[in-house]
């Protein structure tokens, strides 16, 4: 098979011969070398001739693609491919590795018709034919080189360092499952500029230089040999490489009963366990039901909703963005979908968009000052936004982009009291009147002067972000925490959050937003301004599906009859069905300790039942359907939600503020 794939290389015998020679994994013999003469100039050149490089050498030229040049130091097939025969699973854990594993299997089929070449994937398929192999003795141990990455996933994609050098690589010992389809993705990526599904997860740009220490890698690999096969079970971490990034408060936050994970390296606490809970039982709790987490992260979201809670997000990436002139106000417009020409002080939710209208980054940005933007995004978008933002600004000594994450701490403070505890610590008035929602003020907090102060939370709830530079972060923690006890101020992690921000409807890239998803297909369309003045990437795109509709909407749904203590809970990926028929699958689930009720979010399509090809969907027929949503086998009804549910506890909630309010009046 491999050596019908390099016949799509095209070799010219130009120029002086390059000694292709035998290496010592290879097992060729010094008579195999010969030697070829490689051609002036290709249009491409692909290092490596296992299952890879020859995939990708085949879908390149399918695609079209001419001179491609294939180099390989051995033989074909000569590494870790040989070793491999048979070797094809399709069950995988991400919905990117199943779908690559099924067009690989349906490929090598296709290729054995092409060639006539006889493959046999699966080992019983070999022992049905020939049953005398189960008794044979094994003679010989062969060892070889295997690549491994540091979250069990393969790394595919174009480096954000050298513009046209692609990357695909770290197969995990899956080669053989993931030849056909990740070779083909990467080949549209080369030709298209984009691959057809949505590859966030094996990106090249999910990793840093941080990932690229010797010591970290040795120490990783060996955690995640075993892993391979090991049950993963909802939200489990990886226990090496760990404290490599941490918050200033890192010290503080861990003696106050901070549990941890991990996110592009950097800690951030998922809950803060109570002196009188059993802090080994929760640490080597695993379940698909219930967690033993569920109470700690209840009391965490009921303060966030009745008084105040500090939540650390210094994680987030942060980049400044200046200029002499109005560079920078210009790139911006250009690569933003929303209006970022507004008032200083003010902040824009707004999405970086391709040129389909998808999203490349979702963020915040805050107007410094005529010249200066401060753009807050996920954490794991530090490189993928820095590399798309330098590919596309024009060289510009006069426009400066600079990643500033490492500058500042970022403290969330979130509740109805959290207005009370800013205005005694600024002596500055905070309320709605002074301080409007989307606004940004530097100001001092306690002692410590430059702190940039937002009105946003990004959960839905009332309260404020403080980004801190890195010296005061202790000192102004302190104080907050200290004048916060009369509130009943209390740390919060990210579980808190999640929930918080679900029941609300708040979509997070990665998560549920990507590459392939449109401002229109999830609700946006606020945060997109078609007529602002000036073109923007994706724009074409968006006009086009506004007039032709979406094919895809994205739907809060909350489970009815699931019984949150007997039931296994939804997490991510569970299957959607209206009236009876599969629809899509759901991206995040969070429990809603304000409706009482588990909260899935999900992308509804509308299949023809005739032709199984995708129709337009409405929010009427988002409306007029009956759902279900699959957990492992057993299906639940749910109520499908295109905006946030407005539940009685909110009510109850501000009927309590006016009571607290008029209590600390007295």
């Amino acid at each position: 098979m491999f050596h019908r794939l390099l016949s799509v290389v095209r070799r010219q015998r130009t120029g002086r011969g390059w000694q292709n020679w035998s290496s010592g994994r290879s097992g060729a013999s010094a008579a195999e070398a010969h030697s070829v003469a490689l051609p002036a100039q290709a249009h491409v050149v692909i290092c490596g001739g296992g299952i890879m490089g020859t995939s990708v050498a085949y879908h390149l030229s399918k695609m079209g693609w001419k001179d491609i040049v294939l180099l390989e130091q051995g033989r074909l097939a000569a590494g870790s491919t040989r070793f491999c025969a048979g070797i094809l699973s399709t069950a995988r854990h991400l919905s990117i590795e199943q779908k690559m594993a099924d067009y690989s299997n349906k490929l090598y089929q296709q290729l054995e018709q092409e060639t006539g070449i006889q493959t046999e994937p699966l080992l019983s398929s070999l022992l049905r034919r020939m049953p005398e192999l189960d008794t044979l003795e094994i003679m010989k141990l062969v060892n070889c080189p295997e690549t491994f990455t540091p979250d069990m996933r393969c790394i595919l994609g174009e480096s954000p360092l050298v513009q046209g050098y692609f990357v695909l690589a770290g197969m995990n010992s899956a080669g053989i499952s993931f030849g056909g389809g990740a070779g083909r993705y990467l080949a549209e990526w080369m030709v298209h500029g984009y691959p057809s599904e949505n590859i966030w997860e094996l990106d090249l740009k999910r990793f840093g230089a941080l990932q690229s220490s010797r010591t970290f890698l040795r120490h990783r690999v060996m955690e995640v040999m075993p892993l391979l096969y090991d049950l993963k079970v909802p939200r489990w971490d990886f226990q090496t490489g760990r404290q490599l990034r941490t918050s200033p408060l890192y010290d503080r936050l861990d003696a106050q009963g901070a549990r941890w994970m991990e996110k592009h390296g950097f800690e951030r606490p998922k809950y803060f366990v109570p002196p009188d809970k059993d802090l080994l039982a929760l640490e080597q709790s695993k379940t698909f039901y219930k967690p033993d987490w569920f109470d700690i992260v209840e009391s965490e979201v009921k303060c966030c909703k009745e008084a105040v809670c500090v939540i650390d997000m210094s994680s987030f990436t942060k980049f400044e963005i200046t200029s002499t002139g109005d560079q920078a106000l210009e790139v911006l417009q250009y690569l933003f979908s929303n209006d970022l020409d507004v008032p200083v002080g003010h902040i824009v939710h707004t999405g970086m968009l391709n040129e389909g209208g998808g999203y490349e980054n979702d963020c915040s940005i805050a107007r410094l000052s005529k010249r200066s933007f401060f753009m807050i995004s996920p954490t794991d978008q530090q490189v993928h936004c820095w590399a798309w933002l330098k590919k596309h600004m024009p060289e510009d000594s006069n426009l400066l982009l600079e990643d500033v994450t490492w500058k500042y701490t970022a403290l969330n403070l979130i509740g109805p009291r959290a207005v009370d505890v800013l205005s005694e610590l600024s002596y500055a008035p905070m309320t709605p009147d002074h301080f409007p929602s989307l606004f940004c003020k530097e100001m001092s907090v306690g002692y410590a002067n430059g702190i940039r102060v937002m009105s946003m939370t990004h959960t839905g709830e009332p309260g404020f972000m403080l980004y801190i530079p890195i010296e005061y972060a202790l000192h102004v923690y302190n104080e907050v925490m200290s004048v916060g006890q009369k509130y009943g101020i209390r740390n919060a992690g990210y579980y808190a959050l999640r929930s918080l921000r679900i029941e609300k409807f708040f979509a997070f890239w990665g998560q549920d937003l990507n590459t392939l998803t449109t401002p229109l297909e999830c609700g946006r369309e606020s945060r997109v301004k078609l007529e602002k003045g000036m073109d923007f990437m994706g724009r074409d795109a968006l006009l086009q599906q506004k007039q032709n509709g979406v094919y895809k909407r994205l739907t809060m749904f909350i489970l009815d009859d699931h019984d949150t203590d007997l039931d296994l809970w939804p997490w991510w990926g569970e299957p959607i069905y209206r009236n009876g028929q599969y629809a899509g699958k759901t991206t995040s689930s969070a429990y809603s300790y304000t409706l009482e009720r588990h909260v899935c979010l999900g992308f509804v399509h509308n299949f023809s039942e005739d032709t199984g090809e995708e129709q337009v969907v409405t929010a009427d027929f988002i409306n007029r359907g009956e759902y279900e949503i699959d957990i492992a086998g057993h299906r639940f009804q749910a109520k499908a939600k295109l905006y946030p549910v407005t539940s009685l506890f909110t009510h109850k909630r501000r009927k309590d503020e006016v009571e607290l309010s008029d209590l600390h009046g007295k």
